[in-house]
């Protein structure tokens, strides 16, 4: 057993079952303890085996350890050397990951085969990475088994020393792996009632995804105590311009600024955390003064032709790391709000927006930061509920905006981030019940690797990452606070089991473009897949899709439906690579559905009258090319 002592000397803080990096297999309940949480969990990475940038400093896991568990959008990674990609199952055929000799098999707990896909990762050395297509329950576990995997010659990849002495029941003298034992026999048996037997594995564990309650708890305490707050003082706001024509099409834009309760540890900059009252791993965030939040809202022209014309509130999510102003910039925007009659605000995400750039890019280099922007996401998500709380309660009857009706359920309407983020919001909001998301998906740690936005990121991250086996690993690992910030650790709850204090009746509108470059149409059928929505059909033309059969197993939809839906509009684009590489031929057909007004109309008959409307009349959906 000399293999097992020199793995487990070399790095006694990681599981030597995978010795080749420290975390992997990723996730799995070897870097848990038992604790008294929701999962009978807790993260406990070891300070020892976090990544380390250039300058020597090593990833601070106290953040992550404030979990009971891993994410539900969790890239599940494995090493081995050499490993041919032959046989794992593709995006191309999902169904086909759940076959009986499938070579990588995700169960959960009551054995159910989880469908998914796997590949290796760009670059030398590469991980496998293992990605679910759906997202995963909240507080369950799941077991990972991996077989009939080979190297590119053709031979069966050799499982490390330490997993084959517990899958073999080879007696180890080893306190640390005979200790594990049992739990390892609870793995095997799970496997084997799915018709996997021991023999057969090269590797194999378990995770445990965090619970409702730690992925949600921190943003639902600072929403409440943000709009008791908002109730006991009536909402305050400044407005610093009033523009009368600002474009053809805006009757009168209007900028200013609220005040709002702040979560922040200093003025609710960038760079800050949650303010917490004290260090214990439970504690949720406290208020901490006041801060300012920046608005912009445009009245539609409609409201000057059509004076009874009643309004409807309306958010606007901008894109990436932009800002209010792209309320003003989009032309999509003002053009929905005459077509539908929506009075459009916005606000910054913050830590997403430009204000955030420098900040982003310094977390980029140390990783440690993360939870800086985390952590401002979730205050961004409540600073847009509390816009809209103000859109209700008085402002928009501010005598500047010249008297106009404005009434009914508020609507939300974003695109890209604003899409990512939106499903965030929809969830959490207490307020809004129908959303259309423009271009959208969810889970950054899947989104990166296929988007063109992030090359010029990654070339901040490579310098002091420059192991892309590492500098996967960290994007995998940082999706467990990017949760608390973006719509994957919340989209559970938008076509059921909602949050507390939000409404039970929502329902979304996914517009993808087909051959994205920038938010790959992957991710936005995982969002779709969780909740609940159905699909067009015909999805695409014959030829246009890289599917075995278009549509993810989604059900069709019905022209009338009133529950969310998910449509792919075709420009012309090519179809997206398979590998975890972004789009590179033809163009980019990202902006391409929100400017055509066929898209438009269908929005508009989702926000406004309730229901879907098949405006491509039984035929697939075909956006014009824009630029």
């Amino acid at each position: 057993m000399a293999a097992i002592e020199a793995d487990i000397a070399r790095a006694p803080s990681c599981d030597p079952t995978a010795p080749d990096l420290c975390l992997l297999p990723y996730p799995s309940d070897f870097y848990t303890v038992p604790d008294d949480t929701p999962t009978g969990r807790r993260v406990s990475f070891p300070v020892d085996g976090m990544p380390v940038n250039a300058n020597g400093v090593a990833i601070d896991p106290t953040e992550w350890n404030r979990n009971d568990g891993f994410s539900p959008n969790s890239t599940i990674l494995a090493s081995f050397t050499d490993l041919d990609d032959a046989n794992l199952p593709t995006w191309v055929d999902i169904t086909a990951s759940t076959v009986d000799d499938a070579t990588v098999v995700l169960l959960d707990d009551s054995g159910r085969r989880v469908p998914l896909w796997a590949e290796l990762d760009d670059g030398d050395d590469p991980l496998l990475v293992i990605h679910p297509a759906e997202v995963l329950d909240e507080g369950r576990r799941y077991v990972v088994g991996l077989r009939g995997l080979v190297d590119t010659a053709g031979t069966s990849i050799e499982s490390s020393a330490a997993f084959v002495a517990l899958r073999d029941s080879l007696d180890t003298g080893v306190p640390s792996i005979e200790g594990r034992r049992p739990h390892m026999e609870e793995i095997f048996s799970t496997l084997s009632d799915a018709g996997i037997e021991r023999s057969e594995l090269q590797l194999a564990w378990s995770f445990t995804v965090a619970s409702t309650e730690n992925l949600t708890g921190r943003i639902l305490a600072v929403r409440d105590q943000t709009l008791d707050w908002l109730e006991s003082t009536g909402g305050a706001y400044t407005i610093t311009q009033v523009t009368p024509r600002s474009r053809d099409d805006v009757a009168v834009q209007v900028a200013g600024t609220f005040t709002l309760v702040n979560h922040m540890t200093a003025g609710g900059e960038p760079g800050e955390r949650f303010n917490y009252a004290s260090d214990d791993a439970d504690a949720l965030p406290t208020p901490n003064g006041e801060m300012e939040v920046p608005f912009l809202c445009q009245v539609p022209i409609v409201s000057e032709s059509e004076p009874d014309l009643e309004l409807r509130p309306g958010l606007y999510g901008h894109g990436l790391l932009g800002s209010e102003y792209e309320i003003d910039y989009g032309g999509d925007v003002r053009a929905l709000g005459n077509e539908a009659g929506i009075l459009f605000c916005s606000t910054q995400w913050a830590g997403m927006s430009e204000i955030d750039v420098a900040n982003a890019v310094q977390t980029l280099t140390d990783f440690s930061r993360f939870q800086t922007m985390a952590d401002r996401m979730q205050q961004g998500i409540v600073n847009f509920i509390a816009l809209g709380w103000l859109m209700q309660n008085g402002l928009l009857d501010d005598p500047v905006f010249a008297g106009v009706q404005v009434g009914g359920d508020l609507v939300y309407y974003g695109n890209s981030q604003g899409g990512i983020m939106g499903s965030a919001l929809a969830a959490v909001s207490p307020d809004i019940s129908r959303s259309v998301l423009g271009v959208p998906g969810i889970n950054y740690s899947l989104l990166l690797a296929r988007s063109v936005d992030f090359d010029t990121y990654e070339a901040v991250m490579e310098p002091a990452y420059p192991s892309r086996r590492e500098r996967t690993l960290i994007i995998s690992v940082v999706q467990m606070l990017w949760d608390r910030g973006e719509g994957g650790g919340y989209i559970n709850h938008i076509g059921s089991d909602p949050l507390p204090g939000t409404r039970p009746d929502k329902a979304v509108l996914f517009h993808v473009a087909l051959g994205d470059w920038q938010v790959s149409e992957l991710s936005a059928y995982i969002a779709a897949e969780a909740v609940g929505a159905t699909i067009h059909t015909p999805v695409v033309e014959n030829g246009r899709s890289r599917e075995v059969s278009p549509g993810w197993g989604l059900d069709p939809a019905v022209d009338g439906q009133s529950g969310s839906a998910i449509v792919i509009w075709d420009s012309g684009s090519d179809p997206i690579p398979v590998g975890p590489v972004p789009p590179s031929t033809s163009r980019d057909p990202h902006e391409d559905p929100r400017d055509d007004a066929l898209t438009r109309s269908q929005m508009r008959s989702f926000l406004i009258d309730e229901v879907f409307v098949d405006v491509c009349v039984g035929e697939p959906c075909r956006a014009l090319q824009t630029g």
